[in-house]
C-alpha cells in the first residue's frame, strides 16, 4: 500500500462518527457511522478461469451495471483461448470498472445480479464477506466514495481510465453504521428502485403502444390505406398520393435580428441549444451562418434525414438553426402536426435511408431536391387532424409519465443524499 493510501486509511479509521441528514426514527439516538476500510469488510476476489470452464464473458457498463458482454456490445469481445487470465466473478460479487465517463467520474463498482461469469482482470472484483443486503450497492450509486478515488490513483494515469492499484482500493473507507440500519436503509432504497422501475415499464409499455398504431394508423408498403382508422373516416376511401413539392416550400432567410439558437436532434427535433452551449442567442457577426425558423417550420439535415434528422418547430417565436439544415413550410392543405408525426415515423425513416445517395455510407444523405420529389399517400385534412389529435394526446400522456419517472429518480438522488452521511457530516 502507497504511504499516502496508508495515512488516508489510517486518518479514515480515527475521523470522528459521522451522522446522515435523514435517519428513520429509530436510529436517530444511535452513534454516529464510523468509516471502516474495504478490506476488513470484503475479499479481494483473484481466482482465474484455469482450463476456461466458464465462457460467460460479463462486463460493468455505468449505465447497466453488471450484464452479459455480447447482450451489451451485441458480440463477444473476448473469445476462447483468451479467458485463462480473467477473473472468475461470483453471483452477488461486486466489480469496479476503472473506465470513467460522464455518469461514472471514477468509474463504476456494480453488484453481479445475473449469475457467474468471468471478466477482464482490468476490472477490480470483490465479495463482501456479510452480504445480507443491498447497502454498499446503493452506496457505490452515490459520489461519497470519489474523493478517495481521485486522492488514491496515481497521477499520469490514462485520461480515460482511473489508475489505481487493488490494494490502495481495497483501504477505501466505507460507512459502517449497524447491520440493522444498513438493511433498513437498502429496504427503503430498494423499494423506491421497484417504483422506478415500474414507472420506466409504464413509459417503455406507452411509447411501444404508440408505434404499434402508428403502423395501424399510416398504410403500409404497397397499401393505399390504413388497417385502422377513425368511425368518420372508415369510408373515406384510399389516401392520395402526393408529391411532397405540391405543399412544401423551402424558406432560405437568415435572421436581422436576435433570436434563439436552436439545434436539430434525432431524438428531440428542433431543440434549443442553450443546455450544451455557452451562448444561446445568435449575434450580428453569425448571421450568414444560420438560417431563420419561423413557428411551424420543418428543418431537416440531409446528411442525418435517413436516421431521422427532420423536426417541426412548434414554438410560438423565431429561432435560428446551422445552416447547413434544410428549412421549410408546408401549406393549409396539409396539417404540420401529422406532417411531422408522418415525416419521423419508422416507415419514413427507412425510406429516407433507401433514397439516400453517396459513394461512403458514412456519407450518404438525402439531398433536399430529391426529398421534395417524394410520393407518398396523405388523407384528406380532416383525418390528418383527427390523427393528430389522437397522436398528440398520447405524446402528452407519456411526456406527463416520463416526467413523473424522472421526479423519482430525482427523489432517490436526494433521498441518498440524505440518507448516506457527507464528510462535512462528522459528529464530535
Amino acid at each position: 500500500m502507497s504511504n499516502k493510501t496508508k495515512t488516508s486509511a489510517i486518518k479514515d479509521e480515527a475521523t470522528p462518527a459521522r451522522v446522515p441528514k435523514l435517519r428513520f426514527p429509530e436510529f436517530r439516538e444511535a452513534d454516529g457511522w464510523k468509516f471502516i476500510p474495504l478490506n476488513r469488510l470484503a475479499i479481494l476476489a483473484k481466482q482465474k478461469n484455469r482450463d476456461e470452464k466458464i465462457v460467460r464473458v460479463l462486463t460493468n457498463s455505468a449505465e447497466f451495471g453488471v450484464v452479459d458482454q455480447r447482450d451489451f456490445f451485441d458480440k463477444d469481445i473476448a473469445t476462447q483461448g483468451k479467458l485463462e487470465g480473467y477473473f472468475i466473478v461470483e453471483l452477488g460479487s461486486y466489480v469496479y470498472n476503472p473506465r470513467i465517463s460522464s455518469t461514472a467520474p471514477v468509474g463504476p463498482i456494480s453488484k453481479n445480479k445475473i449469475g457467474t461469469g468471468v471478466m477482464s482482470p482490468l476490472y477490480t472484483v470483490f465479495k463482501f464477506k456479510d452480504d445480507r443486503g443491498d447497502f454498499y450497492e446503493h452506496f457505490f450509486k452515490t459520489t461519497g466514495w470519489h474523493t478517495y478515488m481521485r486522492q488514491a490513483s496515481s497521477t499520469g494515469a490514462r485520461h480515460d481510465r482511473m489508475a489505481i492499484s487493488s490494494d490502495d482500493f481495497m483501504a477505501m473507507p466505507l460507512p459502517a453504521p449497524s447491520s440493522d440500519e444498513q438493511q433498513k436503509i437498502a429496504e427503503c432504497l430498494s423499494s423506491v428502485d421497484e417504483l422506478i422501475a415500474a414507472q420506466a415499464r409504464k413509459v417503455d409499455s406507452l411509447r411501444t403502444h404508440k408505434i404499434g398504431l402508428m403502423q395501424q394508423l399510416f398504410p403500409r408498403e404497397g397499401e393505399t390505406k390504413p388497417r385502422l382508422r377513425f368511425p368518420e373516416f372508415q369510408r373515406a376511401g384510399e389516401w392520395e398520393m402526393r408529391e411532397l413539392s405540391d405543399f412544401v416550400t423551402e424558406r432560405n432567410e437568415y435572421s436581422k435580428e436576435k433570436v434563439p439558437l436552436f439545434s436539430l436532434t434525432i431524438e428531440d427535433g428542433v431543440t434549443p441549444k442553450t443546455e450544451r452551449y455557452e451562448r444561446s442567442f445568435l449575434v450580428n457577426d453569425e448571421a450568414e451562418a444560420y438560417k431563420l425558423v419561423l413557428p411551424n417550420d420543418f428543418a431537416l439535415n440531409p446528411m442525418n434525414l435517413r436516421f431521422g434528422a427532420i423536426g417541426r418547430h412548434s414554438g410560438t417565436e423565431k429561432v435560428a438553426v446551422s445552416k447547413y439544415y434544410n428549412i421549410f413550410w408546408c401549406d393549409d392543405t396539409v396539417d404540420s402536426s401529422f406532417c411531422e408525426l408522418y415525416f419521423r415515423s419508422e416507415r419514413m425513416v427507412a425510406f429516407y435511408d433507401d433514397r439516400a445517395i453517396g459513394s461512403l455510407i458514412e456519407k450518404r444523405r438525402v439531398h433536399f431536391a430529391a426529398f421534395l420529389k417524394f410520393r407518398i399517400r396523405f388523407p384528406r385534412l380532416s383525418e390528418q387532424q383527427r390523427i393528430a389529435s389522437c397522436l398528440s394526446s398520447l405524446d402528452a400522456l407519456i411526456t406527463v409519465e416520463a416526467q413523473k419517472l424522472e421526479a423519482l429518480k430525482n427523489h432517490k438522488k436526494a433521498l441518498m443524499q440524505q440518507l448516506f452521511p457527507s464528510p462535512e457530516d462528522a459528529k464530535e
